[in-house]
């Protein structure tokens, strides 16, 4: 006799519901304000999805009007900030917002648009999205990972200067919405020196007036109050050159009054303009602020950062709301809390960095829908 069990109908698993892109009659209800105040709230990844949701999606997402407001949203949280990692020819990202609650994180591979540079791919800036990528001699690209676009920039080296050496910086000038950037070169064949700057708005490239040769420009240019600036050298004087992108002039900045510290190195600490000054025995460093820009007086020394190798620092990348600051280290990244004064690092077991400096280049760049306008080139 069979028993009551066998009787029973075998259990139906249910199936999970597939998350379904809302359709246009499930959201015509809702008013437009809305809808957009919703989507602004949005990652960049499903508003890409959502764009096929409706012809009335497709060109809200796509308008300059949200994308700004979705800009301004994303610069704000930090769970949308993400960390470059630049290597030879490959560019890798790492979540800001897992590196400093996970104790093991992932870089993850990007499609990086310069293919087989010349030299060494150079993170040059990072701007509301946009990314600036640079050989050093020929090959300029400005890109945005989050919706991988990409425009090669041409005309980047001065028709008579076709052997030389460049620097360049990446910034936003607001007023006539524009995105710039100003290289500064040097021939390897004369001693001739000129500097350009490029607008993505006209696609094109003039030379910058006043610029003054002589001048050493050192480390990666940093964007702060719509200007570019360097740490320049000039008959052993040190000081930080700066060229505002609204008017195309040229200015200087003098760095705090301390002598002790030496490696320079500028950075950008939540806006305001930062100094990291590395020590001989690089047992540790000071990182200084400028709390109102322009006034050298308003220099402030925020940390010492003391750590137990015998390396230097990059300047800080981010600061979280709690205090701690996220720093590249050797090769990884560092979290220094000021609170307790320590140092932890964040594992990232598939970043291997090999080479005469052994150690990682970080950028920080936002998650945006910022395209350079115009279709990939190949």
């Amino acid at each position: 006799m069979k028993s009551e069990a066998s009787h029973r109908r075998p259990k139906r698993r249910r199936l999970r519901k597939r998350t379904e892109i809302p359709s246009k009659d499930s959201m015509g209800c809702l008013p437009e304000e809305l809808i957009e105040a919703i989507l602004v709230r949005v990652p960049v990844k499903y508003l890409l999805q959502f764009k096929c949701v409706s012809k009335n999606w497709f060109n809200l997402i796509s308008s300059p009007e949200f994308v700004k407001t979705h800009l301004n949203f994303s610069a704000n949280d930090y769970t949308r900030h993400i960390s470059l990692l630049q290597f030879r020819e490959d560019i890798k990202y790492c979540s800001v917002s897992s590196l400093l609650h996970n104790s093991v994180n992932e870089a993850l591979d990007l499609d990086c648009p310069m293919k087989n540079p010349p030299q060494h791919v150079y993170i040059s800036g990072s701007v509301n999205g946009l990314v600036c990528l640079a050989d050093g001699f020929s090959g300029l690209v400005l890109w945005n990972p989050s919706i991988r676009k990409f425009k090669k920039v041409f005309g980047f080296v001065p028709t008579q200067m076709r052997e030389c050496w460049s620097k360049c910086g990446f910034g936003y000038d607001e007023i006539h919405d524009d995105y710039k950037v100003v290289g500064i070169f040097s021939s390897m064949i004369k001693a001739n020196f000129e500097a350009a700057i490029y607008s993505l708005k006209s696609d094109s490239w003039r030379t910058l007036e006043d610029f003054k040769p002589g001048v050493s420009y050192c480390g990666e240019a940093k964007f702060v109050n719509h200007k570019l600036h360097w740490i320049t050298f000039r008959r052993r004087r040190m000081h930080i050159t700066s060229i505002d992108l609204v008017d195309e002039k040229w200015g200087k900045l003098e760095l705090p009054s301390y002598n002790k510290g030496r490696y320079l190195k500028l950075g950008v600490l939540e806006s305001d303009l930062s100094v990291l000054f590395n020590y001989d025995e690089r047992t540790h460093s000071d990182v200084w602020v400028m709390k109102e820009y322009g006034v050298k007086a308003s220099w402030t020394k925020l940390y010492t950062i003391r750590y137990p190798e015998n390396y230097e620092l990059s300047p800080p990348l981010f600061t979280y709301n709690k205090g701690e600051i996220l720093l590249a280290f050797k090769s990884t990244f560092a979290i220094y809390d000021p609170k307790n004064d320590s140092l932890t690092y964040p594992e990232v077991p598939n970043v291997e960095v090999t080479g005469f400096y052994n150690r990682i280049e970080a950028e920080l760049c936002i998650e945006s829908l910022v395209c350079p306008d115009l279709p990939n080139e190949d």
